[in-house]
């Protein structure tokens, strides 16, 4: 139990214990095993693993499981595309008993919001994709307003003053864009500059910047990859039953290992259940754990023993 356990250090000890049974077992294997143990995922991971592929460790690596807490019989081959931007309209200050000497950017932002709900919320609906994105409210782009903010900054707590009477003169909002692999940054970008540009020919004074904060692309690992077929034979040999094939909903370390470390073999594989991440009552069960070090060690079996370089 604890924060953390199933997201994820349930899956990265699971890999550890995978590890050293296989060692154990085929002390002069050939090829070489790395246990990552990178910080920084749930922050972007650009000091974790993003840093070790601009460092160029990834350019003699095959093979990569990143142990996700996806479920014990479940192989995720990659994770949607994301587009952070920030909207900001443009007002004029004035005294809030006299608004008509001035322009409030918070209207103007709530003809963007109007318009979103109006227009760009009902197309994103109709953008569906053949990733096996779960859970299934996924399989379609999405769009979610991640902060909102117009006029004088919040008064810090324990403040018995009132907030001064202006009319705002600029409104921020920060959109996180999930889209498909079907579509592209450059459709995503073109997307919401359309819809402004629509309001500001229909709108009087409305102005507005539009800033890119982060952008990650699409990727999804082919079935037919070494590392897939040797967990899904995996999980087979130990759960009696095929894998199901699923992709991420948001995005995690693939996404450097694939733009920046130009890996294509990499999945995320671990015990635990992806809704109970970042819970207050987050727990992993040790059985998922045992079951997944199992596949993890019947995985190097498969690819790092011997027979199988000879059959390489």
């Amino acid at each position: 139990y604890g924060r953390g356990s199933c997201d994820m250090k349930g899956g990265l000890a699971a890999s550890i214990i995978a590890v050293e049974a296989f060692v154990e077992a085929y002390p002069d294997h050939p090829g070489l095993i790395e246990i990552s143990g990178t910080a920084d995922e749930e922050t972007g991971g650009y000091g974790g693993v993003a840093h070790l592929a601009q460092q160029g460790r990834f350019a003699h690596v095959d093979h990569v499981i990143i142990p996700e807490p996806l479920q014990k019989d479940r192989i995720c081959l990659g994770h949607r595309g994301v587009w952070w931007g920030e909207i900001e309209t443009h007002g004029e200050i004035a005294h809030g008993s006299m608004p008509f000497l001035g322009d409030c950017a918070v209207r103007h932002m709530g003809a963007v919001l109007r318009e979103m709900e109006d227009k760009l919320y009902p197309a994103l609906a109709a953008k569906r994709t053949d990733m096996p994105i779960v859970p299934e409210g996924a399989r379609q782009s999405t769009m979610n307003i991640n902060s909102l903010h117009g006029g004088q900054a919040e008064p810090p707590e324990g403040f018995t003053g009132w907030p001064s009477a202006c009319v705002p003169d600029n409104a921020r909002m920060i959109v996180d864009r999930r889209y498909l692999i079907e579509e592209s940054r450059d459709e995503v970008v073109r997307e919401i500059e359309h819809l402004l540009e629509g309001i500001a020919r229909e709108r009087p004074d409305f102005s507005y910047d539009l800033r890119e904060l982060w952008s990650v692309a699409p990727t999804m690992t082919e079935r037919d990859a070494p590392v897939v077929k040797s967990v899904a034979k995996a999980i087979r040999d130990v759960f009696g039953k095929d894998p199901d094939y699923v992709v991420s909903p948001g995005t995690y370390d693939q996404k450097h290992i694939d733009r920046i470390g130009r890996l294509d073999n990499c999945i995320a594989y671990g015990p635990g259940l992806l809704e109970l991440a970042h819970k207050p009552d987050e727990y992993v069960v040790v059985q998922d754990m045992m079951d997944s070090a199992k596949v993890m060690g019947l995985c190097l079996m498969d690819l790092l023993t011997p027979q199988r370089q000879a059959d390489a």
